[in-house]
């Protein structure tokens, strides 16, 4: 590493975003080759942008310093300062880390003149903080102020997030000793020799720049933390154990690992009834094939709707909006009848497609009584529950929908142990054996191009995209009609392991 560092406020998004991960801040001060960012990042770049330049038009006076070096620009936000300009966008804050000759660099959206001093401004997109569902948001701005406390010699007036809904969020400043405590973890991740060990996971990576990298060599290397039901803290504890890659757990006993001591922030806990589970996802990577767990339980009728909506991920805030509601009716033909329910793009567009949704819902129910609804994991669920309490369920569609769910997901993770790190729906079609007919596709990228079409003021453009992101959710169903029929097959294929009843 070079003899003296250059550290920024921005680092802390590289260790918290998308997920906390120490490797990243290690993999990016050394430039390690990162993947491109994909079309949702592009997005919410490009909406930062906006929101950012939509709220600089508010300061119509506002000193630019946007323009030139980091060096001259901190120099003219010094002159700024002292000058005691109003509005001041863009500067530069620097400082040296204390006792070193490294350099500790902040660039805040605003510095906004209150009283003797300023308050610290930046715009976001998130709509939160509560939680500490965004430290690097509380921990940017810290730095920022202790960068103005060591070039002014005075505290800033306040620290300030512009966050995407147009409130505004104070943060209290907590002085320097958090934010050097804070900026010492940075800087002695960029220090380290080796690359520190990080557990590899298919939700806690989706949206790093090093994903692929570090996926593969986790696979290559038989990683404990690519068993599934092996979470982070499981992983840490079976690797203080000497236990470190899928192999080596199949050495430990199922009492040995139940008992195993998982440090929490209160006490602790153990491992538990998991360690079942985690021990036959470990002999199903080894040997490459499924384990029996237990019996499975499918739905059962002539009619079947396989279930899918389109929206913004779990956790994500940047868009809170179902647009797709997506059903496939199978009822004995050789494909499922599509019908999709699309929210439009104006106010009353995510209203309207919920409603649309559930005059869809009804006929299907009068055609065909009350027929399963097949969905993967929570999200349908979650989302009929948030949507019922958002706008009503006049009828009572909504909730003769949540009876009828049947989550697919459930149902195959309890019968059976896949060969699998993770169970996506996007892996578990791979290992059915579906084959998608489009080259680009995923939840994000759906988000990113339903964004696109609500920009566009090309009708024909819009159109043509909103026909891509339909391909894609009548695929979604496709794929879980399919693995809803490989594991009827796999039911009667797969034994129970000997001297088990078969029981679920």
């Amino acid at each position: 590493m070079k003899e003296r560092l250059f550290l920024s406020a921005s680092d802390f998004y590289t260790l918290h975003r998308p997920s906390t991960c120490e490797r990243r801040v290690f993999l990016t001060a050394r430039s390690v080759p990162a993947g491109e960012p994909s079309e949702f990042e592009k997005i919410l770049m490009e909406m930062g942008k906006r929101h950012e330049a939509e709220h600089l038009a508010t300061f119509p006076a506002a000193r630019n310093l946007s323009e030139g070096s980091q060096a001259d620009r901190a120099q003219r936000t010094r002159d700024a300062v002292q000058a005691g300009e109003p509005v001041i966008y863009q500067g530069v804050l620097r400082a040296l880390f204390p006792g070193t000759r490294d350099i500790v660099t902040g660039i805040p959206d605003f510095l906004i003149r209150d009283g003797g001093s300023y308050r610290i401004r930046d715009c976001k997109l998130s709509r939160s903080l509560e939680g500490g569902r965004h430290p690097e948001i509380a921990q940017q701005l810290q730095t920022y102020g202790w960068l103005f406390e060591s070039e002014f010699k005075s505290p800033p007036a306040a620290l300030e997030a512009y966050l995407g809904d147009g409130s505004l969020v104070t943060v209290p400043y907590a002085g320097a000793r958090p934010a050097e405590e804070d900026l010492t973890l940075i800087r002695e991740l960029v220090l380290k020799e080796d690359e520190p060990w990080e557990p590899v996971g298919w939700s806690k990576c989706g949206g790093c720049p090093f994903q692929e990298r570090c996926r593969s060599v986790a696979e290559n290397e038989h990683d404990i933390s690519l068993v599934y039901r092996v979470d982070s803290a499981t992983a840490r504890a079976l690797r203080a154990h000497g236990i470190r890659t899928w192999d080596e757990l199949l050495s430990m006993d199922e009492r040995a690992l139940a008992g195993l001591s998982l440090p929490r922030a209160r006490g602790e806990r153990r491992v538990g009834a998991s360690a079942v589970r985690i021990l036959a996802q470990a002999r199903a990577l080894a040997a490459g094939k499924p384990v029996r767990l237990s019996r499975l339980a499918l739905p059962q009728g002539r009619c079947l709707v396989m279930f899918d909506l389109e929206g913004a991920s779990p956790g994500r805030d940047e868009l809170d909006r179902v647009y797709i509601w997506g059903m496939s009716i199978h009822d004995g033909g050789p494909r499922g009848a599509y019908r999709p329910a699309v929210a439009g793009f104006g106010a009353d567009g995510d209203r309207g497609g919920w409603e649309t949704f559930l005059r869809s819902a009804a006929d299907i129910f009068r055609e065909n009584g009350e027929v399963p609804f097949v969905h993967w994991a929570d999200y349908e669920k979650s989302r009929i529950r948030t949507y019922i309490e958002r706008y009503g369920d006049r009828d009572g569609i909504g909730a003769r929908v949540l009876s009828c769910c049947f989550d697919l997901l459930a149902a195959v993770r309890d019968a059976f142990a896949l060969p699998v790190p993770s169970y996506s729906l996007k892996v578990i079609e791979a290992l059915c054996g579906y084959t998608r007919t489009m080259t680009d596709y995923g939840g994000d990228w759906a988000v990113a191009r339903y964004i696109r079409a609500g920009e566009s003021r090309d009708p024909v453009e819009r159109a043509s995209i909103m026909e891509e992101i339909l391909r894609y959710n009548e695929e979604d169903l496709e794929a879980t009609w399919t693995v809803l029929q490989w594991v009827r097959d796999l039911d009667v294929t797969v034994p129970f392991p000997p001297g088990t009843a078969g029981t679920p």
